[in-house]
């Protein structure tokens, strides 16, 4: 016989209840594809669909220590026991992250309603050929909710992945949610380890999105292996505004198949890290390695990985609906930081406005966080959190698995 953690049903009340509440606070997390940290955001999120309205309270940045962020980039040749293993360690970093920014707020755990967790993406293979693709997220959400003593909403890309679609992006519909214009449309481009844009109109129909192509992920590569591993990032671009972007080889990256693909599409590290960044630097300087390179040339290859980021977003311009120009593109992530990037994107942009996401009230660090955690209240009310014309997949899917934490 077997034993009930509490009464019968207790699980699909407790679900109920927090459907129920007319506010719900959530704690969303999200890790990208540069490896940096867990991102926390504790959201309160009221009503659902259309009327959905959403405020940030706080948010946190967890860094990753050192070794376990080596592990989790080396996570795509791991074996299944490092794989069990690190899901688990980072079931522990993400439960972490959660009880931090709860505490932020000076609230108890108790005070919030669920977690919504990304998790850390280590394997992700599109569709393509006439076979499903695949996707991999670590951050065992048993541990958070066994540590926070909330439900959690986890592994949300696997339900749009086996509809048939790409499971990424899923950002647009929270863009469309908190972001969407009275009128126009605005272009919303985030700056993670990879790009990419949503093309928010006032309808719901309206709105497309994809994965560009390299962002931080590139440059990232670039500084450690110029570094040996001692510095992470450009940090404001500073080494690239003191170098010149490469113009042919600029010209030749932007020729890889992958920019000139048409929507659905999605990517990752397996296309845009290491090997990417390398050739570039081979493309940049006559067949050489970025460790082959002086500092005054590592400046122009972080220039040049700048200018592939900015020319890979006005290319994607050729994808999106024709005829209207966006009101504004509006920029998050932590290339929004990015001094180079950022103005490449308003010489390439120019009339239109290129600001940052604090222009619309949100930090702009924050926002995937803040969308996962809008994603994990849809998905316990039951609503679908992917949009099949973005993602490709059949049809609309509630995101996500759900850890009671009873």
């Amino acid at each position: 016989m077997t034993a009930t953690v509490g009464p019968p049903g207790r699980l699909a009340r407790t679900l109920a209840d927090i459907a129920s509440l007319p506010e719900r606070r959530v704690v969303g997390l999200m890790s990208g594809t540069s490896c940096d940290g867990i991102d926390a955001a504790l959201v309160r999120v009221r009503g659902s669909g259309a009327a959905l309205e959403a405020s940030l309270d706080a948010f946190v940045c967890r860094p990753y220590e050192p070794r376990l962020r080596a592990r989790a980039l080396a996570a795509g040749a791991a074996c299944a026991p490092e794989l069990a293993r690190l899901s688990f360690d980072l079931g522990e970093a993400f439960a972490d992250a959660a009880l931090a920014v709860i505490e932020a707020t000076g609230l108890a755990p108790t005070d919030a309603h669920l977690v919504g967790s990304h998790g850390q993406t280590v394997f992700h293979e599109p569709p393509g050929r006439g076979r499903r693709g695949a996707t991999l997220q670590l951050g065992e959400a048993d541990v958070i909710a066994q540590r926070t003593g909330l439900p959690t909403v986890a592994d949300f890309r696997t339900a749009d992945v086996a509809a048939g679609g790409h499971g990424a992006p899923l950002i647009p519909l929270v863009d469309w949610l908190l972001f969407r214009p009275r009128e126009g449309a605005r272009l919303m481009l985030n700056l993670g380890g990879i790009a990419n844009v949503t093309w928010v109109t006032p309808e719901l129909e309206g709105v497309r999105a994809f994965d560009v192509g390299p962002a931080n992920a590139l440059i990232d590569e670039i500084v450690s292996a110029a570094t040996g591993g001692l510095e992470r990032m450009d940090r404001g671009g500073e080494r690239a505004l003191r170098g010149s972007a490469v113009e042919r080889a600029v010209e030749a990256f932007l020729a890889r198949p992958y920019f000139a693909e048409a929507p659905p599409k999605s990517t990752g590290r397996e296309t845009f890290g290491r090997a990417a960044a390398e050739e570039l630097s081979r493309l940049a300087f006559g067949g050489r390695g970025i460790g082959e390179l002086g500092d005054a040339e590592t400046d122009d290859l972080l220039a040049t990985a700048a200018a592939v980021t900015a020319r890979a977003v006005k290319t994607a311009l050729a994808f999106l609906p024709s005829g209207r120009p966006p009101s504004e593109l509006v920029v998050s992530g932590g290339g929004a930081r990015n001094a180079a990037v950022m103005g490449a994107l308003a010489a390439l942009f120019d009339p239109c406005p290129v600001v940052g996401l604090d222009r619309l009230g949100m930090d702009p660090d924050a926002k995937e966080a803040v969308g996962f955690a809008v994603l994990a209240s849809e998905s316990v009310l039951g609503a679908a959190g992917n949009l099949p014309a973005v993602t490709g997949a059949a049809r609309p899917v509630v995101l996500g698995k759900i850890s009671a934490g009873l």
